[in-house]
């Protein structure tokens, strides 16, 4: 009788890990199907943050890893050290497409926000390591594409870095990485050779206006040019024209902007779907603190 009651014990207990096995192979399917299925979800890049503007503002501030998320402005205040603004995480330009709008961040890299029925996705598209070393000098569209200009700033400080190499970047909604696209008019004032080039913009008259130096042992050579078509080579200019092609910046007021805390200031203003965006940035003569985006509800 002991041996029969043993016999069904053992088998009782055969048939239990059994069970147990399939179970856990089934939630190891399981698993795995729901991985391959988010990884296709997000075959390209990936949002950041999805948002529902409404009538309170929502901040976000520029860190070392991206766009976060701050409950309020007084939440960034003296959140960082003042360093002058060639060094300073910040939005250093941006642009409407569309509904669409696109920055360039000075020291880490793009951000995009697009609307989505009824909410606002972000990306981020890190320019990683490169990115941190390098100041952005201008932010165009060129061939159906949003491009940033790298350039080496010293004015400061002497970091020791070399001049960026590619100097001009890309990105697109492929993934979140940035990707290097060649500009011809600068590329006869190659980085390999020494030439940098600060500035690069277009103006109001359809012409693109660029400056490129190149540090010598005796005095820096320092060309400003013109041309109509960044395929081709530019045409040297005056300083004088170079500058006088420069757009008039206004001072960026609007009603539905919530007030900032002292020393804090509104540097950018544009519509993204039905949502206000402004930059901001703490600031304190040529240097710059804490600094971010906000959106609201128009």
């Amino acid at each position: 009788m002991r041996r029969v009651r043993a016999e069904a014990l053992r088998r009782k207990g055969v048939v239990c890990c059994l069970l147990l096995f399939a179970i856990c192979y089934l939630l190891f399917v399981s698993c795995t199907r729901s991985n391959n299925s988010a990884q296709l979800a997000y075959s390209g890049a990936y949002p950041s943050a999805i948002l529902q503007t409404g009538e309170y503002p929502i901040w976000f501030q520029l860190t070392e890893s991206g766009p976060v998320h701050i409950e309020s402005i007084e939440d960034a205040i003296h959140s960082a050290a003042f360093v002058p603004w060639p060094f300073a995480l910040h939005v250093r330009f941006y642009h409407e497409n569309n509904d669409e709008l696109v920055m360039a961040i000075n020291r880490d890299g793009f951000v995009k926000i697009v609307p989505q029925e009824l909410d606002l996705v972000l990306y981020h598209f890190s320019g990683g390591a490169l990115w941190k070393q390098y100041t952005v000098g201008g932010f165009f569209n060129y061939n159906d594409h949003d491009i940033a200009l790298l350039y080496l700033d010293n004015r400061f400080l002497n970091s020791g870095a070399p001049i960026p190499n590619p100097r001009t970047w890309s990105f697109n909604m492929d993934s979140n990485s940035v990707f290097s696209l060649g500009i011809p008019a600068l590329e006869l004032y190659p980085a390999g050779e020494g030439w940098d080039t600060d500035t690069l913009r277009q103006s109001s008259d359809g012409n693109w206006y660029y400056r490129v130096s190149k540090l010598n042992a005796l005095q820096p050579e320092i060309f400003y040019l013109r041309t109509e078509n960044l395929a081709q080579a530019g045409i040297v200019i005056s300083v004088e024209d170079f500058f006088s092609s420069a757009p008039w910046k206004e001072a960026v007021e609007h009603l539905s902007l919530p007030p900032l805390p002292e020393g804090f200031v509104y540097t950018g203003l544009a519509r993204v779907g039905d949502s206000l965006f402004a930059s901001w940035e703490e600031q304190e003569a040529f240097n710059i603190g804490a600094a971010g985006f906000m959106l609201i509800k128009e």
